[in-house]
């Protein structure tokens, strides 16, 4: 008797299944959300990051900080916040007569510089008027930061708290 039972059993299985995966396949489905709708998310969602980033600028305490950690380094060496595959950000790296801000591949090879400084008294006055958000690359009247490009917005800068863990 159960040798008759339970393939009838495992029939009625099988044919139930069939009969839902038909059905969820028959009439109209739901629209895919186009890849519009996820920029224009991801759109928001960086202008909401934008708008928390912190305004108060870094100061010259800070900015001489920076320098005087960043001049011990080793030439091509410094203040590195990321070290992992591909692109990490922006970094301040030692030059022999300087420091240059560059961004940063594979967590420690420096690219060319995006900006030098040769004195410490240059680096201070430009960083002390720096904040998260001019850094961030947000800000139009940030030349040396400002990107049109949404993808290196915001994408591993340097920050307060990334200056304030270095020194």
């Amino acid at each position: 008797m159960a040798a008759t039972i339970i393939p009838l059993i495992a029939w009625a299985v099988i044919i139930v299944v069939i009969v839902a995966a038909v059905r969820a396949n028959r009439g109209p489905r739901d629209p895919l959300p186009s890849q519009t709708d996820g920029e224009s998310r991801t759109r928001i969602y960086a202008l909401e990051l934008r708008d928390k980033l912190d305004r108060a600028l870094f100061g010259p305490l800070l900015a001489g900080q920076v320098w005087d950690r960043v001049i011990t380094c080793k030439v091509d060496e410094g203040l590195i916040h990321e070290f992992h595959r591909d692109y990490c950000g922006h970094g301040l790296i030692r030059m022999e007569d300087g420091i240059k801000l560059c961004e940063i591949d594979d967590g420690w090879h420096p690219g060319k510089a995006i900006a030098e400084w040769r004195s410490r008294a240059d680096f201070v006055a430009f960083f002390a008027e720096q904040s998260d958000y001019s850094c961030s690359g947000w800000d139009e009247s940030s030349p040396v930061f400002f990107t049109d490009d949404e993808w290196h917005r915001n994408n591993q800068r340097l920050t307060r708290a990334k200056l304030l863990r270095f020194v």
